[in-house]
């Protein structure tokens, strides 16, 4: 990612400021699937942000590492887990996807929330224990039309065709593909 998109992140995560210490919700898109998503194991939260994914998923059991481009993002992703009290389950580190997944062990869970980098879909994939999940949510073209960082209708279920899909979707503007490696 080039500095001037590095620093366009670290402006806007320093804008938005910490999230509520009490904040640690599902990710809206992801909601209404929360019962296929693990409560114990390990877990790569792929473009982390300021960590509300992550502190969710620790506090449901999960060991957590969020990787962000924003060294911003990740220090509020820090002040956020150790404020709802699960720092000791969540490691966060500055990390430029264009670069590929930093190394790191087979999870038993992989969540890509709102970002969408089709050239890391396969890395995501391998970074799965058998029987892990991989839970992505992006910006959809489906009922909002063509944009850079908008997956085309259909994308997700092509590129994870590999996976055994639990749910999927593509409305509103969003789209979200939940599965898990049975190979």
């Amino acid at each position: 990612m080039s500095r001037g998109d590095q620093q366009h992140w670290d402006q806007r995560y320093a804008n938005l400021g910490p999230p509520p210490p009490d904040d640690y919700p599902a990710p809206p898109v992801l909601a209404d699937f929360e019962h296929l998503f693990p409560r114990s194991g390990t877990a790569l939260d792929v473009a982390c942000g300021r960590g509300r994914a992550a502190v969710w998923l620790a506090k449901r059991g999960m060991d957590v590492r969020g990787i962000d481009v924003s060294p911003v993002a990740v220090d509020l992703a820090r002040e956020h887990a150790n404020k709802a009290g699960v720092a000791d389950r969540c490691r966060f580190d500055v990390h430029d996807l264009d670069n590929g997944l930093p190394p790191g062990e087979l999870v038993d869970l992989v969540l890509c929330h709102l970002f969408r980098q089709a050239d890391i879909d396969q890395a995501i994939m391998d970074r799965l224990k058998l029987g892990g999940t991989l839970a992505v949510a992006c910006l959809s073209e489906v009922g909002h039309g063509p944009g850079r960082f908008r997956a085309a209708p259909g994308e997700l279920m092509r590129a994870f065709a590999e996976l055994h899909c639990l749910a999927a979707g593509e409305a509103d503007g969003h789209a979200w593909y939940i599965g898990t490696r049975l190979a």
